[in-house]
């Protein structure tokens, strides 16, 4: 970056060294060929326009003023090539006094066949180089007159020589000022950007404890604040990674040790006793079931969460289909006490995946089942709205604290009130979130602590 700045730095001393220098000669004389130029424009269109209407006091001001203003030496003919009007301010031309050539001049112009000519010519009495201007007055094929301009061009070797060792002093000046000025901003850039680089190398190398500092200019800022929201996200990765083996460990060991235990039960005690071994092989069924339930579980979750389930819609009686859901809790419900309470509305076909919206019921009825109050209460409501159905289930358990809702549907997240009455994988409140965003539904929760939580869903109209 320093190298870049002082680059720029350099080039923009030499641009002006370059045009200040040497063109500066060329540009003076082109510049000075354009004014000479414009005075004649000037005083020809007075002598159309006052002149040959009479207005010659007007005309005489007027190239007069010109003359003054511009330091020019003006000679007006008239068409036999006689003076008519005059205005010397040099003093020494070569259209007036001693060295006065206004007939070569005019002859110059009659050869060359044109309305008008420019060239310059040495002054031989003061060695000054001179611009001459000679143009017709009137119509070309038949002049009124001519009108003649001396212009003196300044030398401009001496200063070029003033500017050139002025440009010297600046440039050594400047250039220095330039490198420091340079070097401090490339520093301030950099530095930050190379700290966060160390930084970010840290990070990769797994140490998800690093302080990013962005401070020096308002971008890093920013990509240091990107990178520690990163930071946050991989630990939070990288904490429910570490709780997903955790989990998945402990829900794995119990049924296969249960599955162990009474495999080698039925080795030793129960194989010749049909009732002991027919309760030992329901138990090993029960809990293959569990095991099988749970992997299916993590297949489909990470099925959802990557994109590749589609879903095919289609349309249900959503109040008929509840029912159903509902039905099939009917033997917890019996054998365990469980009250699943439905409160319907009228019934509305809506349209959707049919299948995954049981599952997210599903799901949601057994969450609330496992964590509902020592009253085993469960409501579940249908509400009808404009725009959708809107679906409820409640439990009447201990809630969950507020800074604990946003956690709620994060994969491998355990309430700190978790009963696992029955029996479940812990995976599906992460279902019903990959399976809800997947339709576009919304879905929350609404807790209060010792009272209970509601979750809830929306399925919109189609």
């Amino acid at each position: 970056m320093w190298v870049h700045f002082v680059a720029f730095t350099i080039l923009v001393f030499v641009l002006m060294w370059f045009f200040q220098i040497v063109f500066l000669e060329k540009f003076y004389k082109g510049m000075k060929t354009r004014s000479v130029t414009n005075c004649a424009e000037e005083v020809i269109a007075s002598f159309e326009e006052d002149y040959n209407f009479g207005d010659r006091s007007s005309f005489i001001e007027t190239y007069s003023r010109v003359a003054v203003e511009n330091d020019l030496c003006i000679e007006i003919l008239d068409k036999y090539g006689r003076s008519m009007y005059s205005k010397d301010v040099l003093g020494e031309c070569l259209i007036h006094g001693k060295e006065n050539r206004t007939y070569v001049f005019l002859e110059s112009l009659k050869k060359s066949g044109k309305t008008q000519i420019m060239y310059r010519k040495v002054n031989p009495r003061t060695n000054t180089e001179m611009l001459i201007y000679v143009g017709i007055l009137g119509k070309a094929d038949s002049p009124d007159g001519y009108l003649l301009i001396n212009s003196a061009l300044a030398p401009v070797s001496s200063t070029i020589v003033i500017l050139k060792n002025q440009l010297m002093i600046i440039t050594f000046i400047l250039i220095l000022i330039a490198f420091i000025i340079s070097l401090f901003l490339a520093k301030r850039i950099s530095d930050p950007i190379d700290k966060i680089t160390k930084a970010a190398e840290n990070m990769a190398k797994g140490d998800l404890s690093t302080q990013f500092d962005g401070r020096g200019y308002l971008e890093a800022k920013k990509l240091a604040d990107t990178l520690m929201y990163a930071e946050k996200e991989l630990s939070k990765v990288d904490t429910m990674q570490r709780d997903l083996i955790a989990n998945v460990s402990h829900d794995l060991r119990t049924p296969l040790t249960m599955l162990k235990a009474y495999a080698e039960m039925i080795r030793d005690l129960s194989g010749d006793n049909p009732k002991k071994r027919n309760e030992h092989l329901e138990i090993i069924i029960n809990e293959t079931d569990r095991l099988s339930a749970m992997v299916n579980d993590i297949l489909d979750l990470s099925k959802l969460e990557s994109g590749k389930q589609e879903l095919h819609t289609t349309s249900c009686r959503i109040g008929s289909k509840m029912n159903e859901i509902i039905d099939r809790f009917k033997g917890i419900s019996d054998k365990m006490g469980y009250n699943i309470h439905f409160i319907p509305d009228e019934e509305r076909t809506v349209t959707c995946d049919v299948g995954k919206i049981e599952q997210v019921i599903y799901n949601l009825i057994n969450n609330a089942i496992n964590y509902t109050g020592e009253d085993k209460q469960v409501f579940v409501r249908q509400i009808n709205k404009e725009n959708g159905v809107l679906i409820e289930v409640e439990d009447t358990g201990d809630g969950i604290e507020e800074d604990k809702i946003k956690l709620i549907f994060d994969k491998y997240y355990r309430s700190e009130n978790h009963k696992r009455e029955v029996v479940g994988t812990g995976l599906g409140l992460s279902i019903v979130k990959a399976i809800l965003k997947l339709h576009g539904y919304d879905f929350g929760v609404r807790s209060t602590v010792g009272k209970g939580s509601v979750f809830w869903f929306m399925i919109n109209d189609q």
